[in-house]
């Protein structure tokens, strides 16, 4: 889990990252500090290969993993500068003016957090409800939290990577 500032989190969110944080004792019996030494012994490199060793060695599901290995091992992709991941993720110009333009009329909306992930640009308010990601020639694929029988044309997410 990336060290994101509160302010990029909606309050569910903020709830869901301390709940992971508070239980990890709790339900493990070690401290955050134990963890990190046990991960710090890893032998892999690549965050997914440290992931999957993580949880098979040890039995730690997949958030409290990812929390622990997130401290044993901080991230240097710029989760602390979602202002410089957007501008790389969005470098062409006509992609780009895509997603100022549905930005903007997403940010009309009240109480709108903006979330920056790696591959793509997200928006929420107790919940994501849409994200925007950059495709080749210039365009982006918008995604909503709608259900698929609200329109005839709409249909089903499908995880196309």
């Amino acid at each position: 889990m990336p060290r994101i500032d509160p302010e990029y989190l909606t309050e569910q969110q903020r709830k869901w990252f301390a709940s992971v944080r508070e239980g990890l004792h709790k339900e493990t019996g070690k401290s955050l500090a134990d963890w990190v030494a046990i991960a710090r012994t890893c032998p892999e490199t690549a965050p997914r290969a440290r992931l999957k060793w993580f949880k098979e060695t040890h039995g730690i599901l997949q958030n409290r993993a990812s929390y622990v290995l997130s401290e044993a091992f901080p991230s240097t992709a710029g989760w602390e500068e979602p202002a410089a991941l957007r501008d790389a993720l969005w470098t062409e110009p006509s992609s780009r003016a895509i997603f100022d333009a549905v930005e903007a009329l997403v940010l009309d909306l009240p109480s709108v957090v903006v979330g920056q992930r790696k591959g793509y640009s997200a928006w929420s308010r107790h919940y994501q409800f849409a994200g925007l990601r950059p495709i080749k020639g210039g365009k982006a694929r918008l995604g909503l939290a709608l259900a698929p029988d609200v329109h005839p044309l709409l249909q089903p997410a499908k995880n196309d990577g």
